[in-house]
């Protein structure tokens, strides 16, 4: 595996941790019991994905990323404000979750791309995974409004 492999893996898993936490964070500010179920389980499936993509970059005698990204962070502040001022505080989570669901799964895609073919296995491995997370956030959304 390339070095190049190796900083895209890494900045997957940045990127899917960003969602992971996110998660995370959204489950204890929301008060609805359904909606802690759901992000707790998003949350799972990105360590799970995380987890994925750290063995493949261990197994090449590399060290996996531990952080997060700068937008990710941006990101869960700006959702904290806007569930503040808003009325209805779990669709403005679910809004902001469903846009960090869009920027992984373009990463991913991304990714795919470019990818040598070893990464581009695991990738393909993970990738419904990440549509998943993906699709039933932007589902979830759609039945919020």
């Amino acid at each position: 595996m390339t070095s190049k492999s190796t900083t895209q893996l890494n900045e997957l898993i940045e990127i899917t941790r960003d969602g992971q936490r996110f998660y995370q964070h959204a489950q204890e500010e929301v008060k609805d019991a359904r909606l802690k179920a759901i992000f707790s389980e998003m949350s799972r499936a990105k360590t799970d994905v995380i987890q994925a993509l750290a063995v493949k970059v261990a197994a090449n005698q590399e060290h996996p990323s531990s952080g997060t990204t700068l937008i990710g962070k941006l990101r869960q502040v700006y959702a904290d404000t806007r569930a503040t001022l808003s009325s209805d505080e779990a669709a403005t989570y679910v809004k902001q979750l469903e846009d960090t669901e869009d920027r992984i799964l373009h990463a991913f895609e991304d990714a795919l791309e470019s990818a040598d073919p070893d990464v581009r296995a695991l990738l393909a491995v993970e990738m419904p995974k990440v549509r998943n997370c993906h699709d039933r956030m932007r589902n979830l959304k759609q039945s919020l409004q």
